[in-house]
């Protein structure tokens, strides 16, 4: 779910603190707003149907809550909420709904590349009353030539969550910023017989697409490198960053489990929470599943560092995992949009939002406490005050590549291919799938 490009105006945002500011609003009111703005929808008594298709799985059941309260508030408007989990997954049965003539009226997008993709789809909702009130760094990868077709659900960090507790009782008195602090942390959790990373490497999201982002982010201008990606001008092959990303995935598996490439994501969780590893690659969204299976653990998050340049590795990758865009040719498409305001602008909408979700808010107005977002969205929100973030890059690769990206890293864990083995398969995998 950037850091960035045009660097992320990550100025921009740490003035922006008002994320933790905010202003109120009554569900009440905002109906009314809602019908002065032009946004209400339909008054004609119809009843109509708003098909909204995502994949943020831990989200359902919230989402499921708020379409009992909001139908109560607009009774000629029927939500019909379907959810696939996964980015492939995802991706593929939307092309299947459009192309079988079940099209959504709202669904996921994660900017940039994607949004080039579907650009034909996508209503322009720079006329919304939410815009105005976006955080310039969540309103970059849906921005173009000015106009913004998507509404970002959340900021979201990624990194290392680590057990605080099994840090504290090995001796580990700071996070680590570099490769070679990493690894002498790693060490000492061994030496208290603790497995310090829990690796769910079988899954490609984690590797293809959260992961590899830090390798892209590190170059010296990461959009002129994903341009040359592209016009061929540019190359991974002897990248001395990509070399430095495959020295930490390395360090993570020597220090790891057993078996990474067979370890999903409920299994790494499960060996977090229960204590067996100090850390995992994951993001502020495990707070919720964390809490679940060990209410109240003492937990935080840093960034994935693949050398020893310190003040590089000293920042954290935070983006917009999904914005929810509206199908410009939806009959429904005015009570999308009316739904999509209720969401930011209902006192219920922003509660789930930061109470239920625990999620970063992408709009100024939402007011977010660190009780609210928990350890790990705190965390994540410091890095962004201070200025210290890169951008999640995979939205600016061409269709398909994180899966193929997922798949040569894996072959790597697996010993099929070397280093430089690797980076070839990797360049193919680009020049593959590029336009």
């Amino acid at each position: 779910m950037m850091k960035k490009r045009s660097a992320l105006m990550l100025s921009s945002v740490m003035l922006m603190t008002v994320v933790l500011a905010a202003c109120g609003g009554n569900s009440n009111n905002t109906a009314s707003n809602n019908a002065s703005n032009g946004s209400a929808g339909n008054t004609s008594g119809e009843v109509k149907t708003v098909k909204i298709f995502q994949f943020k799985t831990e989200i359902v059941e919230g989402l499921n809550e708020l379409k009992v309260e909001f139908e109560k508030e607009y009774p000629n408007i029927k939500l019909d909420i379907q959810t696939v989990g996964g980015g492939a997954d995802y991706g593929a049965a939307l092309k299947t709904k459009f192309a079988s003539g079940d099209a959504p009226d709202i669904f996921s997008n994660g900017g940039y590349a994607e949004m080039e993709l579907w650009a034909d789809k996508l209503e322009d909702l720079s006329d919304q009353p939410w815009v105005k009130d976006l955080i310039p760094m969540a309103a970059e990868p849906m921005t173009k030539d000015g106009k913004t077709y998507g509404m970002p659900m959340n900021l979201e960090g990624i990194g290392y969550v680590y057990n605080k507790d099994l840090f504290a009782k090995a001796g580990i008195t700071e996070t680590p910023k570099t490769i070679t602090e990493l690894e002498e942390a790693a060490k000492k959790l061994q030496a208290i017989d603790v497995t310090p990373f829990g690796n769910a490497y079988q899954e490609w999201w984690l590797l293809g697409n959260q992961g590899i982002s830090v390798a892209f982010a590190q170059q010296d201008n990461v959009d002129e490198f994903i341009s040359g990606l592209n016009a061929g001008t540019s190359t991974i092959v002897g990248n001395p960053v990509f070399k430095d990303w495959s020295n930490l995935l390395q360090l993570t598996v020597d220090y790891g489990q057993k078996n990474p490439l067979t370890t999903d994501a409920n299994t790494h969780l499960a060996l977090f929470a229960n204590g067996e590893t100090a850390m995992m690659q994951e993001g502020n969204w495990a707070q919720t599943l964390v809490d679940n299976i060990t209410p109240g653990m003492n937990i935080g998050m840093f960034p994935m560092p693949i050398n020893d340049d310190a003040e590089k590795n000293d920042k954290l990758t935070v983006g917009i995992p999904a914005n929810l865009v509206v199908n410009k040719d939806s009959a429904s498409k005015e009570e999308a949009k009316t739904f999509l305001n209720w969401l930011v602008t209902s006192d219920m909408g922003k509660e789930y939002i930061v109470k239920e979700w625990k999620f970063i808010p992408a709009l100024s107005t939402i007011e977010a406490t660190p009780e609210d977002i928990g350890a790990l969205g705190a965390d994540v929100w410091n890095y962004v005050q201070e200025g210290k973030v890169y951008g999640l890059q995979s939205s600016k690769f061409p269709d398909g590549v994180t899966q193929e990206f997922a798949s040569v890293i894996q072959e790597l864990i697996a010993g099929k291919t070397d280093e430089a083995g690797w980076e070839k398969n990797m360049q193919a995998a680009w020049d593959k799938l590029k336009k």
